[in-house]
């Protein structure tokens, strides 16, 4: 028999004496996402280490504005390779003098000459920004095998700075004499120091007492007689002659034009650029001569054999072709 309440109810159906046990509602836990990772190594933040918010830095009126650091090109233009074309048939005579020449250091114009007279009356009158010498003061060479003046070659094409002998002349008749920036730049600041050196060399009792016996305006003669040598190399960002074309002619702006020639995105810029090496370039400074075919390369090793210098000689047949032939 069930029990019964006070009330007459039975099976606990009185609310009073039997309440309800009353069961409070969970609290919903609300889900967090996890924060998204930067990287792979970010740690994830934990209750320790939450994650740092970076504060904005408090601006005073009338302080001056943080200066930004300027971003550091990673551009290595030591390593940009340097392009001097001759035709065969002027090695010879280069490795006989042992050095490439400027247009107005030659004392006899080489056996093929690749420039028109124009050409070189253009470059003559040409100055050199921030230098004032005449670009026939400085060899010339490409900063692409591919040059549009070597493009007017290769591909037989007219145009008025090429001499008449090199339009009736085929690509394999030149070879490319090959250095780097950084070559070129070591090799010229030795030179500028062995002049240098040379100048200021101490000379023998002898010439002591001789020299005791000169008058001031002879010593300023023989301090005269020491030849002027530029270390620093200039690039353009076109034709050396032509009256747009911009000069970097210091350290720091010759860097800087190089940077932009080769972040330039197509590319047709360095096309017409061109380094330029005062005075003169030592043999010794050349790395490598590149040539058409096996051939051509035989018969440079075979000139070669009568100098000192031992440049490598490499056939490469795409520094030959036309833009236009298939590769």
């Amino acid at each position: 028999m069930d029990d019964e309440c006070i009330h007459g109810l039975e099976g606990q159906l009185c609310a009073l004496c039997f309440p309800k046990v009353v069961t409070e509602p969970l609290t919903p836990v609300k889900k967090t996402r996890a924060p998204k990772l930067s990287s792979l190594r970010d740690p994830l933040p934990t209750a320790a280490m939450p994650a740092a918010r970076t504060a904005r830095p408090v601006r005073v009126a009338g302080a001056p504005r943080p200066v930004r650091a300027e971003k550091v090109s990673t551009d290595n233009v030591d390593e940009q390779r340097v392009y001097h074309l001759t035709h065969i048939s002027n090695l010879g005579a280069i490795l006989q003098d042992g050095r490439l020449l400027a247009n107005d250091a030659l004392t006899a114009r080489p056996t093929v000459d690749i420039s028109a007279p124009g050409t070189r009356d253009l470059r003559r009158a040409a100055r050199v920004s921030g230098d004032g010498r005449s670009v026939a003061e400085y060899v010339p060479f490409f900063l692409s095998p591919n040059a549009t003046v070597w493009e007017s070659v290769r591909a037989e094409a007219a145009d008025p700075r090429l001499a008449r002998d090199t339009h009736g002349s085929e690509a394999f008749d030149f070879v490319m004499l090959v250095s780097t920036v950084k070559k070129i730049n070591e090799g010229m600041a030795a030179r500028a120091a062995a002049e240098i050196v040379s100048a200021n060399a101490p000379v023998d009792e002898a010439q002591d007492l001789t020299a005791q016996d000169l008058t001031a305006p002879d010593a300023d003669a023989a301090e005269e007689a020491v030849p002027f040598v530029a270390s620093v190399i200039a690039v353009t960002n076109g034709d050396a002659a032509g009256a747009l074309t911009r000069f970097g002619a210091t350290p720091a702006t010759a860097e800087r034009m190089l940077q932009t020639l080769r972040a330039e995105a197509d590319g047709a810029m360095i096309l017409e650029a061109e380094l330029l090496v005062p005075d003169a370039v030592p043999m010794d400074l050349i790395t490598l001569i590149g040539v058409c075919n096996d051939n051509v390369r035989e018969t440079v090793r075979g000139i070669l054999k009568a100098s000192s210098y031992k440049p490598k000689v490499a056939v490469y047949p795409p520094w030959f072709h036309t833009s236009a032939d298939p590769q």
